[in-house]
C-alpha cells in the first residue's frame, strides 16, 4: 500500500476542508502518499459541497474532470454533502464513480477501499471529528481552521445543512484545547473556529458559558499568535456583553465579528423563519458601533428571497449604508429542492435578483474602500503567508479573515509565519499595501 498516491479535491467552505483533512490523514495514516496532480494518482477523492445548485454544479464538474484525468485502474470516490444530499439517485447519474461516502461516514474510508464498488451514505449524526482524528492542513501551514461543533439545529427557510449534517454537536471544551495545542506545536499561527453556529456552542451539551468560556480557554494555549472565531447567528442573546468585550480588548483574540444577518425586512426575516427581527440586527449592530469601534464587522445578506420587493431591498440597502460593514458577503437566493423557500409564492426573478446583488455590491465598494483608507499611515500587524510573484510578503491583518477578505502586500522584510508590524500606505476596496517596520 506504501506506494499507492492519493490526490484529493477539496470544494466548499472550512467546514468541508476540515473534513478533507482529516480524510487525507486517515489515508495517509494507512500508507498512502499525495500525489501531485490526479494523473499519476491511485485514488481520486472529491470532497463535495452541495449547499446550493451553483455548488452542486461545480461538484458535478469536477467530478468528471477527475474522471477524464484518471488514469486506468485508479478509483475516483466523491464525499460529503452530495451523495447525502441525492443519495442512490446521484451514484445512477454518474456512474464513473467508484465510491460514494456521506459526511457520517468518513472513518470507513480506509477499509471501504477494500471493495470494489459501493455507497456508503448513512446517518450524517453518526460522526463528529475529534482531536484523535488524522489530519494534514491544507493550502497554508500557519492557518487552521477549528471545527468546535458540527450540524445545525435551526430552521431556516432556505437551508438544506440540517438535512445534510445533522443535529448541532459541539465537541468537548477539552477535546479542542488539545487540537489546538497540538496545532500551535506544528507551527500554526491562526486559529480559526468555525461550525454552522459558532454562537451556540455548547448549547447541546448544557456547558456553562458556551463560546466565551471555550475562548478563554484556548487564549490560555502558548505557542500562536491569532484566535478567530466565524459564522455567529446575529441575535443579540447569542452576543451577551462578556464575550463582546473579550473580543473587543484585541491581542491574540482578533477583534473581527463575523454576523450571517440575511437581511433587515421583518417580512423578509419571518420568511426565513431567523429567529431575529430588524430592530434586533440594528440595535446589535448600533451596540457594536458605538462602544466597540474597534471590532471590524463582516455581515452577510441575501437578496432575491421570495417576497423582497423592491421596498424591502431598499431597507437592506439602507440598512448596509449606515453599518459600514468593513465586509460584506452577498448571495443570491437559491431555490434549493426540498426547502420550504423554494416552494414559497412571490419568488423574485434571476435577472431581478442579479440587478440587487450588483447595486449592493457596488455600494459596499465603496465602503469598503473608504474604510481601508482609513489605515493609511497606521500601523497593524500582520500574518506573513506567502510572497508575490515578486517576492514581495504577502499576508493578512487581523481584520482581513482568511480566504474571504482581502490582504495585505508588504514592502520590505517579513518571511512565511512571521507577525510584523506594517505601516499601511496605499488601500484599494479589497486590498492594502504597506511597508516592513522590522529593523533587519
Amino acid at each position: 500500500m506504501a506506494h499507492k498516491k492519493v490526490y484529493l479535491v477539496s470544494l466548499g467552505c472550512p467546514k468541508n476542508q476540515v473534513d478533507s483533512e482529516v480524510m487525507m490523514g486517515l489515508l495517509l495514516r494507512e500508507g498512502w502518499t499525495p500525489a501531485e496532480g490526479p494523473e499519476e494518482a491511485d485514488l481520486i477523492v472529491v470532497n463535495t459541497c452541495a449547499f446550493l445548485q451553483e455548488a452542486v454544479s461545480e461538484a458535478v464538474e469536477t467530478i468528471l474532470e477527475m474522471a477524464e484525468l484518471r488514469r486506468e485502474g485508479a478509483s475516483l470516490v466523491v464525499a460529503g454533502c452530495l451523495p447525502q444530499r441525492y443519495g442512490e439517485e446521484v451514484a445512477k447519474e454518474l456512474p464513473e464513480v467508484d465510491f460514494w461516502l456521506g459526511p457520517g461516514d468518513i472513518p470507513k474510508l480506509p477499509q471501504l477501499l477494500r471493495r470494489r464498488r459501493g455507497f456508503f451514505v448513512g446517518d450524517p449524526n453518526a460522526f463528529l471529528y475529534d482531536r484523535h482524528s488524522p489530519r494534514v492542513l491544507f493550502n497554508n501551514p500557519f492557518v487552521a481552521y477549528v471545527k468546535i461543533a458540527e450540524g445545525c439545529s435551526h430552521r431556516c427557510t432556505f437551508c438544506i445543512i440540517p438535512r445534510l449534517r445533522g443535529k448541532y454537536r459541539s465537541r468537548a471544551p477539552e477535546d479542542v484545547l488539545e487540537e489546538v495545542r497540538a496545532l500551535a506545536a506544528q507551527g500554526v499561527q491562526e486559529v480559526v473556529l468555525v461550525a454552522q453556529d459558532t454562537t451556540a456552542y455548547g448549547r447541546n451539551l448544557g456547558l456553562e458559558g458556551g463560546l466565551e468560556a471555550l475562548l478563554r480557554r484556548l487564549l490560555e494555549v502558548p505557542g500562536y499568535r491569532w484566535l478567530r472565531f466565524l459564522y455567529t447567528y446575529p441575535h443579540p442573546q447569542d452576543l451577551p456583553q462578556g464575550l463582546l468585550e473579550l473580543l473587543a480588548e484585541g491581542g491574540r483574540l482578533v477583534p473581527y465579528l463575523d454576523l450571517p444577518i440575511q437581511h433587515v425586512s421583518d417580512e423578509v426575516l419571518e420568511r426565513m423563519q431567523r429567529r431575529t427581527s430588524g430592530k434586533d440586527i440594528r440595535g446589535l449592530v448600533e451596540t457594536l458601533k458605538a462602544r466597540w469601534p474597534q471590532i471590524a464587522l463582516r455581515a452577510t445578506v441575501m437578496v432575491g428571497f421570495p417576497g423582497e420587493g423592491e421596498g424591502e431591498f431598499r431597507e437592506l440597502m439602507d440598512f448596509v449604508a449606515w453599518a459600514e460593514f468593513s465586509h460584506l458577503g452577498v448571495f443570491r437566493f437559491s431555490a434549493e429542492e426540498g426547502t420550504e423557500a423554494a416552494k414559497m409564492a412571490d419568488q423574485v426573478p434571476p435577472e431581478v435578483a442579479e440587478e440587487r446583488y450588483r447595486r449592493l455590491m457596488e455600494l459596499q465598494q465603496g465602503i469598503s474602500w473608504r474604510k481601508n483608507l482609513e489605515w493609511i499611515g497606521r500601523e497593524v500587524e500582520v500574518l506573513v503567508e506567502g510572497a508575490t510573484e515578486e517576492g514581495q510578503p504577502v499576508g493578512r491583518t487581523p481584520f482581513q479573515a482568511p480566504e474571504i477578505d482581502g490582504v495585505t502586500i508588504v514592502e520590505g522584510p517579513g518571511e512565511p509565519g512571521e507577525v510584523i508590524p506594517v505601516e499601511i500606505t496605499e488601500a484599494g476596496p479589497y486590498d492594502l499595501r504597506g511597508r516592513s517596520k522590522l529593523s533587519r
